[in-house]
């Protein structure tokens, strides 16, 4: 199948699914939800919207014109799949198409309802494409793997005689500079409660000047108190909520959202870690020296030019077809399988 063939059959995919039908989202949640509690029909219909985003012809005529994928030789590229949030293997499986291999998808399971319903619908578009679910991914000849840091040491030694591509646990940051219109940190609350924080494209922890109090920006974030009638999400924040009042640790409550100082990175889910800065060099210094940890920076037009993979406040869970996840070019790698 030719390059051009496999394109359109992605841009049919995106169409369908910026129409689809809310009865069939409603039907297929019911599934989805069984397998994993956090997958609700917004954030399902979330998901959707954003992969019919990234399908657009002209997104993935700008993405694949950067590379060289007439490919004669295809190989049995395995992707170890992650379910933290709907669909999240998409990309990998995307991108492996794409490059014309044969994709042997090792779904999580927390994800399968939805990954074989967007599977599905792929084959039902172009039967050209080979697609397989295997249990094991002992024949295949390159690795995609997505996982913890504990599973990432497991990857590296099971496939250590593979190509591969192992991605291990990440977070993303939003630098705040005290100037921020009330739009902007409404957009930051959508970056911070999209699929009630588990995705590494979540923001987990800003980054504010000193004399920036925060407890007069929280309003702004009340449009998403809903996630408090989330079971599950109502759960991790009576228990963190709990643990902060009998350790006394200082704390900014929203009824909703726990917002606690500290130098880590990835924060349980219902808390917003927060570090101070003294000035821009300081804070520059401070995410520096963590950006092994960093998947991707929401922050305002001051903060951009000091780096590359930062995006506008709401934007982390939109990402473009070309934002890598750990800024590892996917698609490089697989061109340099044939």
């Amino acid at each position: 199948m030719n390059l051009s063939k496999r394109l359109a059959a992605f841009v049919r995919l995106g169409e369908n699914l910026g129409k689809i039908d809310p009865a069939e989202i409603a039907k297929l949640t019911i599934p989805a939800r069984a397998a994993n509690g956090w997958f609700t029909k917004s954030e399902i219909s979330n998901a959707i919207a954003g992969i019919a985003k990234m399908l657009q012809k002209d997104q993935l005529e700008e993405w694949l014109s950067n590379y060289d994928l007439e490919n004669d030789t295809p190989k049995k590229v395995g992707i170890v799949m992650a379910g933290n949030i709907p669909f999240v293997g998409f990309h990998d499986l995307l991108s492996v198409l794409m490059a014309g291999h044969h994709a042997e998808a090792k779904l999580s399971s927390q994800d399968q309802v939805l990954m074989n319903y967007l599977i599905n619908n792929i084959k039902e578009i172009e039967p050209g494409f080979n697609i397989s679910l295997p249990d094991k991914l002992k024949n295949s000849d390159a690795i995609i793997a997505t996982g913890s840091d504990n599973s990432a040491r497991y990857f590296e030694y099971y496939f250590k005689g593979k190509p591969n591509i192992i991605r291990k646990n990440r977070t993303s940051i939003a630098i705040l500079t005290g100037e921020e219109s009330a739009e902007e940190i409404r957009l930051l609350a959508r970056d911070i409660f999209s699929y009630y924080g588990l995705g590494c494209r979540n923001v987990s922890k800003i980054y504010h000047p000193a004399d920036l109090n925060l407890s007069e920006i929280l309003h702004h974030f009340e449009p998403f108190q809903e996630v408090a009638n989330h079971n599950k999400y109502r759960n991790n924040y009576d228990y963190n909520k709990s643990i902060l009042l009998v350790n006394g640790v200082d704390h900014l409550d929203t009824g909703f959202l726990l917002l606690q100082e500290s130098k880590n990175m990835v924060s349980p889910i219902s808390v917003l870690y927060t570090e101070s800065y003294k000035d821009q060099a300081e804070c520059l210094e401070m995410i520096n020296a963590s950006r092994d940890k960093i998947q991707c920076i929401a922050c305002g037009e001051k903060m951009k030019s000091h780096f590359q993979e930062s995006v506008n406040f709401g934007e982390t869970q939109r990402p473009n077809v070309w934002d890598y996840a750990d800024g590892v070019d996917t698609l490089a790698f697989l061109q340099g399988l044939s």
